[in-house]
């Protein structure tokens, strides 16, 4: 006995269609189902989405990269379209690490600012350029983190006020 056989054309038309929703149906409540798993623990949720911290690597390998080109931009690691300035000052690689936001503190985060390569100047979203000094500070909380190993982290979340 053969596999039956839809005879109508309107059968024929509406059984595919009656499928496809049927499989987008139980593929969003599978996707649903995942993301309710995850966010079931609001502190857990938010770690694996967004991690606290941002493991960069040596701190010399960093530290001579800056030295040779310039302060290094970060994109968005923030949040909120706020991409982050690294810089190190000093011939120490342990110290001298610091982070700004990428848009000048006299304007706002609609104004990126990009690195004059191989110095420690910027250009900003009208063309002025700037200095290191000149950009906007972090929230209070995002820091760079060195360990006595040599690792550089950032620190990616800012204190409550």
């Amino acid at each position: 006995m053969g596999r039956p056989r839809l005879r109508s054309p309107l059968a024929r038309a509406v059984a595919p269609v009656l499928g496809g929703i049927l499989f987008f149906t139980v593929l969003g409540l599978a996707m649903w189902g995942v993301a309710a798993l995850i966010s079931s623990n609001s502190d857990q949720a938010e770690e694996i989405l967004v991690p606290t911290y941002q493991d960069l690597g040596r701190t010399d390998t960093f530290a001579d990269s800056i030295a040779t080109d310039g302060p290094i931009v970060l994109p968005d690691l923030v949040g909120d379209d706020l991409s982050i300035v690294l810089d190190h000052t000093g011939a120490d690689p342990q110290r001298g690490w610091a982070i700004y936001l990428a848009h000048p503190a006299d304007r706002s985060p609609e104004c990126p600012v990009a690195v004059v390569p191989g110095t420690r100047t910027f250009t900003d979203c009208e063309g002025r350029t700037i200095g290191i000094d000149d950009l906007a500070l972090p929230p209070l909380g995002i820091q760079p983190i060195v360990s006595d190993d040599g690792l550089l982290t950032l620190d990616l979340i800012a204190a409550e006020p």
